[in-house]
């Protein structure tokens, strides 16, 4: 999952550790915005709760806030740093054409998404399955993904994993929509979408 605290309904570690508590277990912590105190110190939060059931921080951006895992924009830095795990969003066959060393790629975005309206245009399912096709790394799925019929969507089209941001910041029970969301890759994806190319 990703992190908005303008969209959240809570404080982040709230809602991050309702999440993890329904089984999320990978946070990419993005507030650049933030002071790099402030981003350091909400770092080592999300951390603290993260280790607690053996999940994995990613900071946004080059600079890994003390830890060791990063996720980078597809602009650069290129070659990526090296850290123990590195990551970088890419949205077309272009910018996966530039991967080297990296660890994953998110590939985005995959539906219409209401926390970047007007990002796109959409993948779909098909787009999605297209670039996975051409990826060098594994790649999960990245925008506008709100429900199980999705993410089997997703997982179908060859994803690894699917990044959520809005249907768990959004939520009012973070926990419950992690742990539906997540359920997805135990149950057998048998029905289409309806939102193929």
């Amino acid at each position: 999952m990703l992190t908005d605290r303008w969209v959240a309904r809570n404080p982040l570690p709230e809602v991050i550790a309702a999440a993890v508590g329904g089984g999320a277990r990978w946070v990419v912590l993005r507030e650049k915005d933030l002071p790099r105190a402030e981003r350091a110190a909400l770092a080592a939060d999300l951390r603290a709760i993260l280790a607690e059931a053996g999940g994995t921080l990613v900071v946004a951006g080059p600079d890994p806030l003390d830890g060791d895992a990063v996720h980078l924009p597809a602009a650069g830095p290129y070659p990526p740093p090296r850290v123990g795990l590195v990551g970088r969003s890419c949205h077309n066959a272009a910018e996966l054409a530039r991967l080297t060393t990296e660890d994953y790629a998110t590939l985005s975005p995959v539906f219409p998404t209401r926390t970047k309206p007007g990002y796109g245009p959409p993948l779909h399912p098909g787009g999605l399955a297209d670039l996975i096709r051409l990826s060098p790394a594994p790649a999960l799925a990245l925008g506008g993904i709100e429900t199980v019929a999705q993410v089997q969507a997703c997982v179908r089209a060859g994803a690894v994993g699917v990044a959520v941001l809005g249907a768990i910041m959004r939520a009012d029970d973070p926990g419950e929509v992690a742990a539906t969301l997540g359920s997805a890759f135990e149950e057998p994806a048998t029905e289409t979408t309806g939102e193929g190319r």
